[in-house]
C-alpha cells in the first residue's frame, strides 16, 4: 500500500466510527437526564432555551397558528438534536486521536473531559455533568478498543454490534431512571385547602349550570388549568430561596422575601386566564381561585419615578413583559392557586396576576420588577405580538348535545376580562335572528368568566352562531381574525345538525 493510500485511509472517517459516535453521543445525553431528568440541569434544556430565544418571531406566529399546542416538540427535538450532535462530534474527536496513538488512552480521556466541560458550561452544574461525561467516556473506550483497531473482519462486525448493543441498552435504562428523577424532582405535596378557598370553590360549584355536555366548571381543577411558556423546561425556585426587587426608576430599591411577601395582607381572588395564542374556540381559558396580596403597596414603598410610568416585569426563565403602572394597581402576586402552593409550571413560588390581560402576560417565576425611565419591547412584542391587553371579548360553543326529550343543547364560556359578561346571545340560524343565553351568576371578582347554555328544537341542520356582549354593554366583534398578533376575535360559528354534531 502506498503512503498518500495510508494517510487517506488515516484520515477518512468510517460509517462504523460515525454510527460508533453517535450512539456515544446519544448515550451521553441519556445519561445527562438520568442524573437530572426532565430539568433545566438536563444538557438539552439551556439548548432549548437559547433556540427558543433565537427563533424568528415570524416563525413562532407561524408555527402557534398551524400546529399549535404540538409546534413545542420541534424546537425541543431541534435541541435534542443539537445536544446529540455536539457530544456525537466530540466522541468523534476522542476515536480520531485513540485511532493515531498506539495507546487509546489519551484519546478516551479527551472525550470524556470535553463532554463534561462543555456539558457544565452549557447547565452551570459541574457535578451532574459527569452524567454525560461518564457514558460518552466509556462507550468511547469501548468503540476505541473493541472496534476501531480490530483487523479481523469478523470480530470487527461482533465487536460492532456489541458495542451497539450496550449503547442502545444504556440509553434505555437512562431514560427510564430519568424519568423516576423528573418525576421526584417536579412532585408537589398537596397541603390542606384553607376555610375561605374552600367556601369559595363551593360557592362557584353551586352557581356552576346544570350542562349535560362536558363542559368545565366555573372552577377549573389545578391538572385541567392550561399551560403555556416560552421553553419547555421551568425553572426549580424553593420559596426559601426566593425573592423579588423593584428596582430601576425608583426612590428607594425593595426587596421582599417569601416569609416577607406571604405575611403581608392576603386575599383570595377569582382569575380567569386566556391564552393570546389560542384560536376562537380554543380551550386555552380557565378560572382559578388564586392567593397572595396585592402588588401596590410594593410599589408605593419604592417610590416609582421614570418618565414612561411603565415597569418591566422580569422571571427566573428570562421571559419579561412591560406593562404602564397604572395597569398594575389593581395587579395581585399569587402564592396558592385553588389553595395548593403553586406548581412549578404555574410560577412556583410567586407569579404576578394583571387583571384584563392576556394570560401571556401574567409573569411567572417572577423575580424583579424594574421601573423604566423609557418604554421598551417585551418578548413577545420584539417577535411581532402587539402589546399586552386588554383581552378580546370572546363566547366559546364548547359543547353541542342531544338532551333526551330530543332537543339540543348548547353551551361554553364567555368572558370579557374586567369588563365583564353582561349576556351571551345564539342564533340557530345563521345570524338572522338571536336569543338569550342562560348564563350562570357572576362570580365574586372582576376578572372572571361566566358559563352560558341554551336548549332548542332542532329541524334539520343549523349553522349555530355565539357572540358575547360584555358589562360596558358593547358587543363582540363580529370580524374573525387569526391569534396573531392581537389575540383571536370573532364570532364562533358551527353547523349542527339534530343529532347534535358539528362541524
Amino acid at each position: 500500500m502506498s503512503l498518500p493510500t495510508r494517510i487517506r485511509e488515516s484520515t477518512s472517517i468510517s460509517r462504523t466510527e460515525l454510527l460508533l459516535a453517535v450512539l456515544a453521543g446519544a448515550s451521553g445525553v441519556a445519561g445527562s437526564y438520568a442524573v437530572a431528568g426532565y430539568t433545566r440541569q438536563f444538557i438539552v434544556a439551556p439548548i432549548d432555551a437559547l433556540v427558543v430565544r433565537l427563533t424568528p418571531g415570524e416563525l413562532v406566529a407561524f408555527v402557534i397558528d398551524n400546529i399549535g399546542d404540538e409546534g413545542h416538540l420541534l424546537h425541543i427535538a431541534l435541541s435534542f438534536v443539537i445536544a446529540t450532535g455536539l457530544l456525537s462530534a466530540i466522541a468523534l474527536l476522542g476515536l480520531r486521536v485513540a485511532d493515531r496513538l498506539t495507546e487509546p488512552t489519551l484519546g478516551i480521556v479527551l472525550a470524556g473531559g470535553l463532554t463534561w466541560g462543555l456539558t457544565a458550561a452549557i447547565t452551570g452544574d459541574a457535578a451532574l455533568a459527569v452524567g454525560a461525561a461518564a457514558p460518552v467516556l466509556l462507550f468511547t473506550a469501548l468503540a476505541a478498543t473493541s472496534v476501531t483497531r480490530s483487523n479481523d473482519a469478523v470480530e470487527h462486525s461482533s465487536a460492532r454490534r456489541r458495542v451497539v448493543a450496550s449503547a442502545l441498552a444504556f440509553v434505555g435504562v437512562a431514560a427510564g431512571v430519568g424519568r423516576l428523577t423528573g418525576e421526584q424532582s417536579t412532585a408537589t405535596t398537596e397541603t390542606d385547602i384553607d376555610d375561605a378557598v374552600a367556601e369559595q370553590v363551593r360557592q362557584a360549584e353551586s352557581q356552576s349550570l346544570d350542562i349535560s355536555g362536558d363542559v368545565p366548571g366555573l372552577v377549573s381543577s389545578i391538572g385541567e388549568f392550561y399551560n403555556v411558556d416560552i421553553a419547555e423546561f421551568d425553572p426549580e425556585v424553593p420559596s426559601e430561596d426566593w425573592s423579588m426587587t423593584i428596582t430601576g426608576e425608583v426612590g428607594e430599591d425593595v426587596t421582599v422575601s417569601y416569609a416577607e411577601l406571604t405575611d403581608r395582607p392576603v386575599e383570595r381572588r377569582h382569575v380567569t386566564l386566556r391564552c393570546v395564542g389560542e384560536d376562537l374556540n380554543g380551550e386555552k381559558l380557565d378560572n382559578a381561585v388564586w392567593t397572595g396580596t396585592p402588588i401596590k403597596p410594593l410599589l408605593d414603598e419604592a417610590d416609582p419615578e421614570g418618565e414612561c410610568e411603565c415597569a418591566m416585569l422580569r422571571a427566573e426563565d428570562d421571559y419579561f413583559v412591560q406593562f404602564p403602572l397604572d395597569a398594575l394597581e389593581d395587579a395581585f402576586l399569587a402564592w396558592e392557586m385553588n389553595g395548593q402552593p403553586l406548581p412549578q409550571s404555574h410560577g412556583h413560588p410567586v407569579r404576578v396576576l394583571v387583571p384584563g390581560h392576556w394570560g401571556e402576560t401574567n409573569v411567572k417565576w417572577l423575580s424583579e420588577i424594574e421601573l423604566l425611565d423609557e418604554e421598551m419591547d417585551g418578548y413577545w412584542e420584539q417577535r411581532g405580538w402587539h402589546g399586552t391587553g386588554p383581552v378580546n371579548t370572546v363566547a366559546k360553543l364548547w359543547s353541542t348535545t342531544t338532551l333526551d326529550s330530543g332537543a339540543i343543547e348548547l353551551a361554553g364560556h364567555a368572558y370579557a376580562g374586567t369588563r365583564g359578561i353582561e349576556r351571551v346571545e345564539v342564533s340557530t340560524d345563521g345570524g338572522s335572528t338571536w336569543q338569550d343565553a342562560e348564563l350562570s351568576e357572576p362570580l365574586p371578582g372582576d376578572d372572571v368568566w361566566r358559563q352560558w347554555r341554551h336548549e332548542f328544537e332542532p329541524d334539520g341542520s343549523h349553522e349555530v352562531v355565539v357572540r358575547a356582549v360584555d358589562g360596558e354593554g358593547t358587543l363582540q366583534p363580529e370580524d374573525r381574525s387569526d391569534s396573531f398578533p392581537s389575540g383571536a376575535t370573532g364570532w364562533v360559528r358551527q353547523t349542527v345538525n339534530m343529532m347534535g354534531s358539528s362541524g
